[in-house]
């Protein structure tokens, strides 16, 4: 069974910078395209940025030129670096993936359990 294991988050004062990682659990035949979500209560989760098997990506207004979306393709694992953080980025943070389990399922639609960032003096 696959999983998105995602780690990273945390406390960080304003204007500090937090990386958030994400990898399947299992070996799998191939990702598409990746992204980063991020929920805050009473809200619906939002895209943060998100990236395809090409590489090609894509933010929202609000993280543009403070965020970061990468991946390496060899460890099947996403990257979101945030830098210049604000308390309006604290959030749950969810990883999503379309993913091929083997050659001839899938893409299917994971997510991760969601990693807490909080930024706060």
């Amino acid at each position: 069974q696959v999983q998105l294991v995602e780690s990273g988050g945390g406390l960080v004062q304003p204007g500090g910078s937090l990386r958030l990682s994400c990898a399947a659990s299992a070996r799998i035949f191939s990702f598409n395209d990746m992204g980063w979500y991020r929920q805050v209560p009473g809200k619906q989760r939002e895209l943060v940025a998100i990236i395809t098997s090409g590489g090609s990506t894509n933010y929202a207004d609000s993280v543009k030129g403070r965020f970061t979306i990468s991946r390496d393709n060899a460890k099947n694992t996403a990257y979101l670096q945030m830098n210049s953080l604000k308390p309006e980025d604290t959030a749950v943070y969810y990883c999503n993936a379309k993913i091929k389990p083997s050659e001839l399922l899938g893409p299917y639609d994971y997510w991760g359990q969601g990693t807490q960032v909080t930024v706060s003096s």
